[in-house]
């Protein structure tokens, strides 16, 4: 990031600006008043939590309460915090050369005291920009209090410096986080004698180190994750740390399909065209699955599962393009296939299940096509289509099928033209598009026994009679 030119270098110019020291929690409050009362969104990227979590986040935010997050895996509660960032000022004056980001004028460390003393108003003044001021630490079983708060420094010691001296502690995180926001991911797995550091810097806003106590009055905003799973099994987060948080706010996965469907779109980095109509299947197949008694609900079904889904369905239809050389590449029913059998390993299953858990997989994702069969194709008479499958016309599809081969085995039929509309696809769109239409339908007809399907197991299936 370039800094503008215009901001002020100096002490001196800093003030006759008009840049008082304000708290990062009452920068934060002011800059998300001021989204609220403008109508801009505070939190572009977030889905699904508009009407729950973000309402709770916002009260929190205002209130200048330090927060922990608490939900199962993949619900965006990182994501979340991160987009905290986006409430700070873009730049913040601090002290050049100085080891914390202090305000020039309300310097809190020994080395910026000294520097504001002995230089005034021509103290140097460099600008930080948001994206600087976060700091995430995922709390991992190695994690140290010198990692959090810090610890002497023996190099500096080595130079002559006696050892109660300031100046010779080296920092950790937290402190160099002043006036910015520390994240801390899975707070539970902390182990509870380093949770007993963060006390002091909560409360007090002090820290400790080595025995001797350096009044640091720092200024900052802690926001930290937890899974309820870890909560209670693995780890806890210890009272005297959980008394500290003024919020504890529970997320939750998408609670439609609308939602979920918007996810996907959103965080899925696709290499091939995949229709609203499979994006559907696949939201509707992931809240399957966090219904589904096989499945392990206390380890959740994350919503990265969805996302790789879609990935995996559109790589399918990237290496079929490959294969055939039809382009664009676009994802057809088939492609769903191979979505339970690259994807178990991201579920845990309840003991028992063992060895059928494919089966489980594309039982309910057969569900979740049938689902949205009758959600887009509802009260439309396929009966022709049916009947035109059944006298003759075998339609093979599969990943080395292109689309045009598809369509070339059925005979022109007025309900089709019905179908690609309800389907989203236009009449003169790539034979690849059409096809993947004719396919949904044909695909749901089988799943209502209006026609048979036999597979070879090799990847190709013909539909018939």
């Amino acid at each position: 990031m370039t800094v503008p030119t215009e901001l002020p270098a100096t002490a001196g110019a800093l003030r006759a600006a008009g840049y008082a020291p304000r708290s990062v929690k009452a920068e934060i409050r002011e800059n998300l008043l001021a989204r609220l009362a403008s109508g801009e969104d505070p939190w572009p990227g977030i889905v699904g939590f508009e009407r729950t979590v973000l309402p709770q986040l916002e009260r929190a935010l205002l209130a200048g309460h330090d927060v922990v997050l608490l939900g199962e895996r993949g619900q965006g509660k990182t994501r979340l915090l991160r987009t905290v960032i986006e409430l700070l000022d873009e730049w913040t004056p601090v002290i050049a050369g100085a080891e914390l980001g202090e305000h020039p004028l309300e310097p809190i460390s020994p080395q910026g005291r000294r520097l504001a003393a002995e230089l005034g108003d021509d103290l140097p003044v460099t600008w930080r920009h948001r994206s600087e001021r976060y700091a995430e630490k995922l709390a991992t079983p190695d994690t140290s209090v010198g990692d959090l708060i810090g610890d002497v420094d023996p190099v500096k010691v080595a130079e002559g410096r006696s050892l109660g001296d300031p100046e010779t502690i080296h920092f950790g995180l937290v402190p160099r986080a002043h006036r910015g926001i520390v994240a801390v991911n899975e707070l539970p797995d902390l182990a509870e004698r380093i949770q007993v550091a963060l006390l002091n810097v909560m409360e007090e806003r002090d820290i400790q180190v080595r025995g001797y106590t350096l009044r640091l009055p720092l200024d900052v905003l802690l926001v930290a994750t937890a899974n309820p799973e870890d909560y209670t099994n693995r780890g806890r987060i210890i009272t005297p740390l959980k008394d500290r948080f003024g919020a504890e706010i529970r997320t939750h996965y998408p609670l439609t399909v609308e939602a979920e469907m918007a996810l996907v779109r959103q965080e899925a980095e696709l290499v091939a065209e995949v229709g609203d109509p499979l994006i559907e299947v696949l939201a509707r197949f992931v809240r399957r699955l966090r219904e589904s008694p096989a499945i392990d609900q206390r380890s959740g079904v994350s919503a990265r599962f969805a996302v790789a889904a879609a990935e995996t369905v559109a790589a399918a239809a990237l290496r079929r393009s490959a294969l055939t050389g039809e382009n664009p590449a676009v994802a057809r029913p088939v492609d769903l296939e191979s979505v339970p059998a690259v994807l178990r390993g991201k579920l845990e299953f309840e003991s028992g299940e063992e060895g059928r858990e494919q089966e489980h997989l594309t039982h309910l994702l057969r569900r979740a096509f049938a689902d949205t069969a009758r959600e887009r194709l509802g009260g439309l008479d396929l009966r022709p289509l049916a009947a035109a499958v059944d006298e003759g016309h075998l339609v093979t599809t599969g990943e080395r099928v292109p689309g045009a081969q598809v369509l070339s085995a059925l005979p022109e039929l007025p309900v089709l033209h019905e179908v690609a509309l309800r389907l989203d696809v236009a009449a003169g769109d790539p034979p690849q598009r059409i096809a993947a239409a004719v396919e949904f339908a044909l695909e749901s007809l089988y799943l209502a026994r209006q026609v048979a399907k036999d597979s070879d197991g090799e990847g190709s299936a013909v539909y018939g009679g």
